[in-house]
């Protein structure tokens, strides 16, 4: 499975930090944003990435990630010139996605805790699969309805009367079939390809599966100053509380088999003296005990 990162947008709801650099390049807490999402596909075993970003930030992402290969890991990027939705990315890759299937992950959206997207990525085979995460304020987003047996049946963005407060996260996993499926979108009233118009398309043909994330599970969306200030103040708290990092796309490459202990060490070996540079010792040192 292939990986999309989704970073373009203007970031207006972060002005005026977004005149200086894209959201998704902002601090959350010790990290650039983009690492959080690169992280959480990393960690269920995606190594081929393709950035989707404006042609003003993709040379600045390109300076932050390279090509990829220090992470034994390959990136592409590509440009958005205007944000016309989430499903978009769809049409922008479709050179990238090839023949196989793709996870889409946005760019401002972090996730962490309780594996929950381990048996998501692992069962995949065909059809769509994405995700619901309980809300106080399900208006929000687009929500998730469910009948009886807990079997998904609709899904609405941003109702006015939401049928649950189950929202769904910026994380879709789609098989080959996305790409004409979003050819043939119509722009919504907002004049966006509405990712909720592609997971309708799948749920109508009972392609669709909707894994809920458990209660011990993080979801924090980030595009707001208020949310970003929060995002770090919890990354810091679960940082400092257990002594792990959050978002470290070279740990979870090192323990996804994609980056060698000599390759780890070499990277570390570029590393200034700095907290970030510690903690990668730690973790290489903590496999040579």
């Amino acid at each position: 499975m292939k990986g999309i990162i989704l970073a373009g947008g203007s970031g207006s709801r972060l002005y005026p930090l977004t005149k200086v650099a894209s959201k998704q390049l902002q601090p959350v807490y010790d990290k650039p944003m983009i690492y959080y999402p690169l992280t959480t596909l990393i960690e269920n075993g995606v190594n081929e990435f393709c950035l989707i970003s404006t042609p003003m930030d993709i040379p600045i992402f390109r300076q932050l990630l390279g090509n990829g290969n220090q992470w034994g890991t390959s990136f592409e990027y590509m440009e958005q010139q205007k944000p016309e939705g989430i499903a978009q990315a769809f049409l922008i890759a479709e050179r990238f996605i090839g023949k196989g299937s793709v996870a889409l992950i946005l760019g401002d959206n972090i996730f962490y805790g309780a594996d929950g997207f381990n048996l998501a990525f692992s069962e995949f085979g065909d059809g769509a699969s994405i995700f619901g995460y309980h809300v106080n304020d399900p208006e929000r987003y687009g929500v998730v309805e469910f009948d009886s047996r807990g079997k998904a049946i609709s899904i609405e963005e941003k109702p006015k009367s939401p049928k649950s407060n189950y929202a769904v996260p910026g994380l879709y996993l789609y098989d080959n079939k996305v790409v004409s499926i979003a050819k043939n979108l119509k722009p919504s009233s907002r004049g966006e390809l509405e990712i909720t118009d592609v997971n309708m398309t799948y749920l109508n043909n009972s392609e669709l599966k909707v894994y809920k994330l458990s209660r011990g599970f993080a979801w924090l969306d980030a595009g707001t100053s208020s949310s970003l200030h929060d995002a770090s103040a919890y990354v810091q708290t679960i940082e400092k509380r257990q002594g792990i990092k959050i978002g470290c796309p070279e740990e979870a490459a090192f323990r996804a088999g994609f980056l060698s202990s000599a390759g780890l060490e070499k990277i570390i070996g570029k590393l200034p003296n700095c907290e970030y540079r510690t903690y990668l010792e730690e973790v290489l040192n903590e496999t040579r005990r």
